[in-house]
């Protein structure tokens, strides 16, 4: 059964919407591995910083249902999908690998190219995966990291356990 990465991001209300995702990923695909998260500015726009991580479970559905289940998590949070590319997100999910399967279909490519080019993805991605090779790389995802720029791996602060789940009505989970 395939192992895929997903990655999970946030700059409204980001504890409220990230424990919502994780809830409902819980409830449609079972048990997660979660990375830690971390937090980093907002990317391409003027914003609120995002808070992000990764999530790994395994999975026999076909990436396209996958992706689908993932859209219909974001919509269930707020999120719009005619939004502008950088711009403020109640959630973000995007599938990042699906096992080892290499798709070079543009918006739909696996592995996706972000992996490589953002500390917010590749860090968390190498905490919880970084063993795990790239399809296309042959690097481990924790070597990938080790070779990141180093400019850009400052850009992420990791959030201490549990701290970014604050329940504004004093409910911890």
């Amino acid at each position: 059964m395939p192992r895929v990465w997903v990655s999970v991001g946030s700059n409204i209300d980001r504890e409220r919407h990230i424990r919502g995702a994780l809830d409902d990923l819980r409830g449609l695909f079972g048990e997660l591995e979660v990375s830690p998260v971390y937090e980093s500015a907002a990317v391409g726009f003027d914003g609120d910083a995002f808070f992000n991580l990764v999530v790994g479970f395994d999975t026999e559905l076909p990436p396209e249902r996958v992706r689908g289940l993932l859209r219909a998590v974001e919509a269930r949070h707020g999120r719009e999908r005619n939004e502008q590319k950088f711009a403020a997100r109640t959630l973000d999910l995007d599938l990042l690998t699906y096992g080892d399967a290499v798709v070079g279909d543009g918006g739909h490519a696996l592995p996706r190219e972000e992996i490589e080019r953002y500390a917010f993805v590749l860090g968390p991605l190498a905490d919880v995966a970084g063993g795990q090779i790239h399809p296309q790389r042959g690097l481990s995802f924790a070597e990938m990291w080790r070779r990141f720029d180093p400019e850009g791996r400052r850009t992420l602060r990791r959030i201490p356990d549990g701290a970014w789940m604050h329940d504004p009505d004093g409910e911890d989970p």
